[in-house]
């Protein structure tokens, strides 16, 4: 247990002062609307399923939320993506051309993207050999300005997740925003580090509905985090974040549990498929382990085996200017018809 963080301190002083734009729809939330006639919001008045704003606290998405994952409501924010909630945290707590976050390449690119739309410097520390967070580089890279540590695990594009011991220095350690980016939590054997969130007031978690839940398009990002970080994050944000036909959809898709564990055993046991037969491939001379729904490997030039496979109709990622990362192509677990002709494009390669 963390006992001596002040989230207060890391506010932007400007954002502890504002108040947050109260909509036509927050300022009846604790009555029946059932039988009401809404004349406040200017909106159309003829139904056809979306004339109407959405809901801006999308309280039945959170409650669904709230059951499944053993939290309260008020430790829950969504976002246009999770791009929109990690945009929302340097908004919130790095005051622009003052403060700095830190990174750890290879890793997920939208982090160093936010910080310099955003103005704060990205001290980025190398992962290791074996893709784990250098603990003495970090700390020594931290400096009373250093806002928030991003940390992806399982990690884009290595695929692997960090160790327990690694995150948890950290939580004890620093004392900003350690921020844990989970979109690819579903397809690993390792707990969520959300079991953990009442006893880190620093600790921020990302996941997505894009991934395991197959629902990149309608872009629904959530956050989970102490009451306090959430009630920060809900003064900056947009009053109507999420639209009616995303808060539909996620409903829709979230009740049926049972379906999206059926597809996230296909995609695990393709992965384990696909694994074994990539081995045998001769210009392959690394498969790094992976707890996501992706594979990265090394080969003998990952800029032509990339050519290769795209004139094949086969479209991967080329890797290979990452950090660490020289000659490796990422390759995401399809349905079995798709990695059959993914092998055998591959080994149809000289």
């Amino acid at each position: 247990m963390k006992n001596n963080f002040n989230i207060n301190t890391l506010v932007r002083e400007n954002v502890k002062a504002m108040k947050p734009y109260s909509s036509a729809r927050d300022e009846f939330e604790d009555y029946d609307t059932a039988n009401m006639i809404f004349l406040d919001a200017n909106e159309n008045p003829y139904e056809n399923g979306v004339n109407r704003y959405p809901d801006p606290q999308q309280a039945s998405v959170k409650s669904v939320l709230a059951q499944q994952n053993r939290v309260e409501k008020n430790q829950i924010l969504l976002g246009n993506g999770s791009d929109e909630v990690l945009d929302l945290l340097f908004r919130a707590f790095c005051e622009p051309k003052f403060d700095n976050i830190i990174t750890l390449p290879p890793t997920y690119g939208m982090y160093g993207v936010l910080a310099n739309l955003n103005a704060i410097e990205n001290r980025e520390v190398l992962l290791s050999e074996d893709f784990q967070p250098q603990l003495d580089e970090i700390m020594k890279a931290v400096d009373s300005n250093t806002k928030m540590i991003f940390l992806c695990s399982p990690n884009n594009p290595t695929g692997n997740s960090f160790s327990i011991e690694n995150v948890q220095y950290l939580l004890d350690n620093f004392n900003g925003l350690v921020v844990i980016d989970e979109a690819y939590i579903d397809f690993s054997d390792k707990a969520s580090w959300l079991k953990k969130i009442n006893e880190y007031p620093n600790l921020v978690i990302t996941q997505t509905l894009s991934k395991a839940y197959g629902l990149a398009g309608i872009r629904l990002g959530i956050c989970y985090a102490s009451a306090a970080i959430i009630a920060v994050l809900n003064k900056i944000k947009p009053p109507y974040n999420i639209n009616e036909l995303t808060q539909i959809r996620a409903l829709e898709r979230l009740s049926n549990p049972t379906q999206i564990k059926i597809e996230i055993n296909s995609i695990s046991e393709q992965r384990e498929q696909l694994l074994k037969v990539i081995s045998e491939v001769k210009f392959v001379s690394k498969i790094y382990p992976t707890e996501a729904n992706f594979i990265l490997i090394k080969v003998d030039n990952a800029n032509q085996r990339y050519g290769e496979l795209i004139a094949k109709g086969i479209v991967i990622r080329n890797r290979t200017t990452q950090p660490l990362c020289e000659n490796t192509l990422r390759l995401t677990i399809g349905t079995e018809e798709e990695n059959i002709k993914l092998i055998n494009a591959l080994k149809s390669l000289i």
